[in-house]
């Protein structure tokens, strides 16, 4: 290739002496345009460009590429006087990779392996000294290790009824914390080597866009920059505080800061009833904690169907968890060991409550302040950005996805798909399109939802005939042996076709056999596909195929 690339850089050079003697001071712009210089001579150069990179073989860092089956991009990076980018005197030089990832969360990290299993010269730019991101350090993955820890737990408090006699049984929190300490650190360690493998580099630094091409990184005060064909942001989320009301971390919590704590709190007010909300709240019930939910909409989980959010209700109460819904924070007070919450209740009467802790779980906000987004021509929307199918923003090159992406939900699975989807769409090939309906959902509470497409509400309001089928978890015989039979399957289908347009799951394993109800509604499948499909038994999983026969009233095991 050495023979290819040196006549490319030749064709270059002489092109660039021709037209700077014809046009002296032009610069050039990325993707071969010469925005002032005679439009012959432009012409001309952008043929000859073209030529000659046609001539070089599909490339990455290390020589060609078998697994991408693509030509490598490449993209003229033009000078900057400001910024100090490109080279000097305005010469034409190829940037150095084909994409640039702001931020290594699962999108992130996910974008960045796939873009080097497709043959792109790829590098990650992380503020933190190690990647996994917000999910993978203080979100999904340590708090699912609690979850299991509390689910443990509460099998060894039944152990009666399964026939084991458990005396002495003790806590040992720091043992728990140092668990989830050595799972979060595996992993993280585990994406640094699957960038070993599929060749991605990554640096420490805050990244922020600097216009087509470029970003800088900036790390103790010092500035370096990078060149790339294409730029995808993933600079993420963090936990919204309420009015007047800002976390100390010892007393007022976010889901980072409860991760911490040194013990299990006697009292605890959870704010905000969604998933972050819902699984703390279980997660300290099973620790002993006379946990309290104030939620200011009409119903816990408000994004899921509302039969659901009616049997978590309903569970969660019989667990002892308080509920206040419709509960609106008025106030907040703290002292040295304790804090206290005034809100009105949903009958408009003020309450008081105290407790150790309070955690603030009432959402997430996209973080794209000082990610350079003003220098671009990319649309943001109280601090979201809208991206086309494949996550482009109106900024071409200029890609964003996961949490800070506008009308998509905050969930770590959907930033890795988009990431794929751009990346793919970046490496030139099918990319798979992102519908919001196909998302799944997946609350690790106990019990466990999943679910995935339009809720029975949503449908109808779409104009659907609906028609819907239930089948409770009573009577499916893997529950029972499990001990844990609360809950049910619904689907929400088309009546006239049968098209399945949602599958809503509370109870045992429901973030698993929420595997189904994703193939279903991937490949568009109906009523009858799924009726004459077998199910193994006994499985909770069967359960879904009582739950698609029930809407033609043919459920068998109730």
């Amino acid at each position: 290739m050495g023979g290819q690339a040196a006549a490319f850089v030749a064709a270059v050079k002489d092109f660039h002496h021709r037209v700077h003697r014809a046009h002296r001071g032009a610069l050039y712009s990325p993707l071969f345009s010469v925005s002032s210089a005679p439009s012959v001579v432009n012409l001309v150069l952008k043929l000859r460009l073209a030529r000659a990179a046609a001539k070089i073989p599909n490339s990455s860092r290390n020589g060609p590429s078998i697994r991408s089956g693509r030509k490598r991009s490449i993209s003229l990076v033009p000078i900057s006087t400001e910024t100090g980018f490109g080279s000097p005197e305005g010469r034409l030089r190829v940037a150095k990779y084909d994409v640039a990832i702001i931020g290594s969360g699962p999108g992130g990290y996910v974008a960045a392996i796939r873009a080097g299993e497709l043959g792109l010269k790829t590098v990650v730019v992380e503020k933190d000294p190690f990647l996994g991101g917000t999910c993978l350090h203080v979100g999904c993955i340590p708090t699912k290790v609690l979850l299991h820890h509390a689910e443990v737990y509460d099998h060894f408090k039944n152990g009666a009824e399964l026939g084991f006699e458990v005396s002495g049984l003790k806590i040992n929190w720091g043992n728990v914390l140092a668990r989830k300490d050595k799972i979060v650190k595996k992993h993280a360690k585990g994406i640094e080597f699957l960038f070993k493998k599929n060749k991605v580099e990554w640096v420490q630094g805050w990244g922020r866009y600097e216009g087509p091409g470029r970003v800088s990184v900036e790390k103790d005060g010092k500035k370096t920059q990078i060149e790339a064909s294409n730029i995808l942001l993933v600079s993420g989320s963090e936990a919204r505080a309420l009015p007047g009301i800002e976390p100390d971390h010892k007393t007022i919590l976010t889901n980072r800061s409860i991760l911490e704590l040194p013990e299990i709190p006697k009292t605890l007010i959870v704010v905000g009833a969604g998933a972050v909300g819902v699984e703390f709240a279980s997660i300290y019930n099973s620790f002993g904690t006379q946990v309290t939910i104030l939620e200011a909409l009409p119903r816990v989980v408000p994004v899921e169907d509302e039969e659901i959010s009616a049997e978590l209700d309903k569970t969660f109460r019989k667990k002892n968890i308080g509920i206040f819904t419709q509960a609106m924070v008025e106030s907040v007070k703290k002292d040295a060991k304790s804090v206290t919450v005034t809100f009105k209740d949903k009958d408009g009467k003020s309450q008081t409550l105290q407790a150790e802790k309070l955690l603030l779980a009432v959402g997430r906000k996209p973080m794209t302040d000082n990610c350079g987004l003003e220098k671009s021509k990319a649309k943001v929307e109280r601090g979201a950005v809208h991206v086309g199918p494949y996550m482009e923003t109106a900024e071409k090159g200029l890609y964003a996805i996961g949490d800070i992406v506008f009308g998509l939900p905050l969930l770590a699975h959907a930033a890795m798909m988009e990431g794929i989807a751009a990346v793919t769409h970046i490496a030139g090939k099918t990319a798979p399109a992102i519908v919001k309906e196909r998302i799944p959902n997946a609350t690790y509470c106990e019990p466990q939802i999943g679910s995935i497409g339009l809720t029975e509400k949503q449908a109808r309001d779409a104009g659907y005939a609906v028609k819907t089928g239930k089948f409770p978890f009573v009577g499916n015989s893997k529950a029972t042996i499990l001990g844990n039979h609360g809950g049910f399957i619904k689907v929400v289908s088309d009546e006239k076709y049968g098209e399945v347009l949602g599958i809503h799951i509370i109870g045992p394993l429901a973030t698993e056999i929420l595997a189904e109800a994703a193939a279903v509604l991937h490949l568009e499948g109906t009523i009858d596909d799924m009726m004459s499909m077998m199910h193994a038994h006994p499985t909770v999983w069967e359960g879904m195929g009582d739950a698609f026969a029930s809407v033609r009233g043919l459920q068998i095991n109730v």
